[in-house]
């Protein structure tokens, strides 16, 4: 699904990425833990062509094995909720807009994009899916944060996606909305669905994600099984602090 090998990669002037490799296979289910600042968003944004990397030899970013990609066809096989997206859509949308822009790849309501009535339904049942149905004519900017990033997450799926990238999925959210969406999340990983998870909390780390890759200055510290790479050792290494790991039924904590 993805394939990328000794990458550079820069966002504006700041050197992000130096030779670093990754690859995710189809239906794998994969978190990305590291500290602000570590690479994760960066590296989300090289799979979602928001950042391109320095050409150079024997250096590739693969998609579906091909190193260019129609973005179109990509919107249709990646589907993404990101902090910068929800806070650079348009406040002026309602939640059925905000859903429908997905069919175009669009950050609002535009009026020469006309969904039509077959793209409308399958909005409304991806709406109901996240039971959210009751605020589809609200105004994104009246939403509160959790009811944003439901919506979002509505548009990320409106084409059934391959592959779903969260990034910091619980970021901002109060407790109750956090747990409502990671329940759904753990929802969707019963299908086929491959899934790619960013965050810095442990405890966003769903049971149903079997892969945790470490990530600290644009450099992976450890990639593997989830049981293998959490540990106490690994997590003090990355955070620079004394922690102590936790697991109790599937699900992970930090103390110190």
């Amino acid at each position: 699904m993805v394939e990328i090998s000794s990458v550079s990669a820069f966002r504006e002037d700041l050197q992000v990425f130096d030779e670093l490799s990754f690859c995710l296979a189809p239906q794998q289910r994969v978190a990305i833990l590291g500290p602000n600042g570590s690479g994760k968003s960066s590296l989300l944004k090289l799979i979602s062509r928001e950042i391109y990397p320095v050409v150079r030899p024997n250096s590739y970013v693969r998609l579906y094995g091909s190193e260019t990609v129609d973005l179109w066809d990509l919107r249709r096989k990646i589907g993404l909720v990101s902090h910068d997206l929800q806070v650079d859509y348009t406040p002026y949308s309602t939640g059925l807009e905000v859903v429908l822009s997905g069919f175009f790849g669009a950050i609002g309501a535009h009026t020469h994009l006309q969904p039509n009535p077959q793209q409308i339904a399958l909005a409304r049942e991806a709406i109901a899916s996240l039971g959210v149905s009751k605020l589809e004519g609200r105004m994104y900017q009246r939403m509160s944060t959790g009811q944003q990033r439901r919506f979002l997450l509505a548009r990320a799926l409106i084409h059934q996606p391959e592959l779903l990238i969260m990034d910091e999925p619980s970021a901002g959210l109060d407790i109750g909305a956090a747990y409502q969406l990671l329940e759904t999340l753990r929802q969707l990983c019963q299908s086929e669905r491959a899934l790619l998870l960013a965050t810095h909390h442990v405890e966003e780390i769903i049971p149903e994600i079997e892969r945790v890759v470490l990530i600290m200055d644009g450099k992976i510290l450890a990639d593997g099984p989830k049981a293998e790479v959490l540990t106490s050792e690994n997590l003090s290494r990355l955070y620079g602090l004394q922690l102590q790991l936790q697991q109790s039924r599937g699900w992970y904590r930090l103390s110190w």
